[in-house]
């Protein structure tokens, strides 16, 4: 641990790198993370790697489920519903909103490219 501020704090990882420790995360366990920076103890945390930036969380905490399967279910059943709508001369729907979305997601990534 390197630092425990307001805003979250900082961690070096056993590789050398840092981490950031989000705000929620030190707010939810203040206590386990200032004992172990006061003692300089180390902790076990899970990293989470975004591109060049690491967010640590404590291992005990629950990992985020990135995938909502009712939700999921939900969706391909209003899309299934929706297929018997589509003209037969064009894609389907889901193929429809795919293509779109990835045109949508070509034109942010070329704003993010330097020129």
């Amino acid at each position: 641990m390197i630092n425990v501020h307001q805003l979250g704090a900082t961690v070096r990882l056993e590789d050398g790198s840092l981490a950031a420790v989000p705000a929620t995360e030190l707010s939810a366990n203040r206590s386990t993370i200032v004992k172990s920076f006061q003692l300089r103890e180390p902790l076990t945390l899970w990293v989470e790697r975004n591109g060049r930036h690491a967010v640590a969380y404590l291992e005990s905490r629950t990992v985020p489920q990135r995938i909502d399967s009712a939700f999921e279910d939900r969706m391909n059943a209003y899309l299934k519903s929706t297929e018997e709508w589509a003209p037969p001369d064009r894609p389907a729907p889901a193929d429809r909103h795919f293509i779109r979305k990835k045109r949508r997601a070509a034109v942010f990534e070329a704003r993010g490219k330097s020129t």
